[in-house]
């Protein structure tokens, strides 16, 4: 089991690199994963039987590799070990995705080039964007921003310092599952019934942590209140917190219209203040920025106060 203050000093690693070289720019591990599990779906989502099926391919793709994982860490020399915790921490996180993908919207807006901040934003959304305005792209892109703070970001730090890498990874890859699989439709509303429960039950905790840090980083007070008065209303238990406390810390507003597939479905209301802009969008990936640096302080205190003082 890892020390605290090796969890601090390799998480630290880990989001350095991440920085440093964002995620793989050829042979992404996630893309090898993601035809394995597009195999394994068509092979055991037979109509039969969903919900066990369902079970069987959740642990036929994700618990391989994350014991290939906990058997390297255990066997190998402590250096070596050390770096392949950090790997799996950066193979997790997406801290420097997140920000390629999104700060280029902001600056789109900024320019009032429509057709490039919506094609943009069409890459990192399901809704539809090809005749969205300047509001409805911001909304967007700071939802996504606050949202995938937490699923790219804070989950692979929790898991990691509860778990190291095999932990990140773990959340990683149940994360993309519930990415493929749970969806309510008719294809897969039985067979990725436990893809997206396993997913509910590991961001549980983490959503509200992070929901926590960007309470704390903005405007807390409001973003307390909606917190507790808006996240209620949002259909997944654990994006709620996280963008209600998100938007209300930024005194911006979001939810609201926005069309899937071709229909307009009307959100609940998110937040306070002031209605989305290109601005926001900035200041939510500065919101998110900061909590990574608050977690990492948090960790290293921690793990300064678990070392025994010899006076």
């Amino acid at each position: 089991m890892l020390s605290l203050p090796l969890i601090a000093a390799l998480a630290t690693a880990g989001v350095a690199v991440d920085r440093w070289f964002g995620e793989p720019r050829t042979a992404h591990p996630l893309v090898g994963f993601g035809k394995l599990a597009m195999r394994i779906e068509a092979r055991l989502n037979t109509g039969r039987r969903g919900r066990l099926l369902g079970i069987v391919a959740w642990g036929c793709a994700v618990l391989p590799p994350v014991l290939v994982a906990t058997w390297l860490v255990a066997v190998l020399p402590f250096a070596l070990a050390c770096a392949v915790h950090v790997v799996l921490l950066w193979f997790a996180l997406g801290a420097r995705s997140l920000n390629d993908h999104i700060a280029p919207i902001a600056r789109a807006l900024a320019q009032r080039n429509l057709a490039e901040a919506r094609t943009l934003t069409a890459r990192i959304v399901s809704r539809e964007t090809g005749s969205a305005d300047e509001a409805a792209l911001s909304r967007a892109a700071v939802e996504s921003a606050l949202e995938n703070g937490n699923d790219a970001i804070f989950g692979a730090l929790f898991w990691f310092a509860v778990a190291g890498g095999p932990g990140a990874l773990a959340f990683r890859l149940a994360n993309t599952l519930d990415a493929m699989w749970g969806y309510r439709t008719p294809r897969y509303l039985r067979f990725g019934w436990a893809a997206a429960r396993i997913d509910d039950g590991l961001n549980w905790f983490p959503a509200r942590l992070t929901a926590a840090s960007y309470a704390l980083l903005g405007d807390t007070r409001t973003a307390w209140r909606c917190w507790r008065e808006q996240a209620p209303r949002w259909d997944s238990p654990n994006a709620g917190p996280v963008m209600a406390s998100g938007a209300g810390s930024l005194n911006v507003l979001l939810g609201g219209a926005a069309v899937y597939h071709g229909a307009i479905e009307q959100r609940p209301t998110l937040g306070a203040g002031q209605p989305a802009n290109a601005g926001h969008i900035v200041a939510a990936l500065q919101l998110v920025e900061r909590a990574v640096i608050l977690w990492l302080a948090v960790l290293i205190v921690l793990a300064l106060l678990s070392v025994p003082f010899h006076g």
